[in-house]
């Protein structure tokens, strides 16, 4: 599988996984995360259509998420106007999975 996601205009967006610490993430009650979320796709919808939030894996002293965008200066751009960390924002190459060893 690509680690490139088919953009409506026919170019090739890159994934990115962000590196949130946020320590005692692992304890944000729902009503926290619901808060967090909405922040996002406020920023989101402010940014334009080059960025899209895929997922977000909350672990117990970091988010890791998952983006599709143009380049990292949108990322960057939507954690500071969310008010988030953006420690590390890692360009994926590949995607592979269980059936990469098939």
């Amino acid at each position: 599988m690509l680690a490139q996601v088919h953009h409506p205009q026919g170019s090739e967006m890159p994934k990115y996984v962000i590196e949130r610490e946020m320590p005692g993430a692992g304890n944000l009650s729902a009503e926290e995360l619901r808060g967090i979320s909405a922040t996002s796709n406020k920023v989101i919808g402010e940014l334009g259509p080059d960025i899209r939030w895929l997922t977000s894996y909350v672990s117990d002293d970091k988010i890791y998420c998952v983006y599709v965008a143009p380049d990292e200066d949108i990322l960057f751009e939507h954690a500071r106007c969310g008010g988030f960390p953006a420690d590390r924002i890692s360009k994926v190459s590949t995607v592979i999975d269980p059936s990469t060893g098939d």
